[in-house]
């Protein structure tokens, strides 16, 4: 039986709002895939930390707050410095267009904006990721 896809969704910095995160953990659930969600105020190193104990093949990231160009990159880094940059991220949440590319640029995989559906992210998922062996 081979094992399923293992995703951390993730609430980086100090942003309160988490109803869009647990909507996607919640269809990624229900879609077959294995959830993990480490609540609110997390920093890129506790983030980071829970990937690596959950041993996930990717982290998705959900922020409202405006500091995406900071916390998005840094779990990036980190998962490098750990070796462990085999870990997709993707994120989501209130991103200008215009920063969209500059966060690809450094590493985030794919950025999932308001009126993004659950079916999208969902067929990402499947298309992007492979559970590890």
């Amino acid at each position: 039986m081979e094992r399923k896809i293992r995703i951390l969704i993730a609430k980086p910095g100090l942003d309160a709002h988490d109803r869009g995160a647990k909507v996607v953990a919640r269809a990624l659930r229900d879609a077959g895939f294995e959830v993990v969600y480490t609540g609110l105020h997390q920093t890129p190193e506790q983030i980071v930390s829970a990937a690596i104990q959950e041993d996930v093949d990717a982290v998705g990231l959900s922020l409202l707050s405006g500091a995406h160009r900071v916390l998005f990159p840094k779990v990036v880094e980190l998962l490098k410095e750990q070796q462990s940059g085999d870990i997709l991220v993707f994120g989501g949440g209130i991103i200008p267009r215009d920063d969209i590319d500059w966060l690809k640029g450094r590493g985030i995989r794919e950025v999932f904006t308001p009126g993004a559906s659950t079916e999208d992210i969902i067929e990402w998922v499947k298309s992007n990721l492979r559970p590890k062996s």
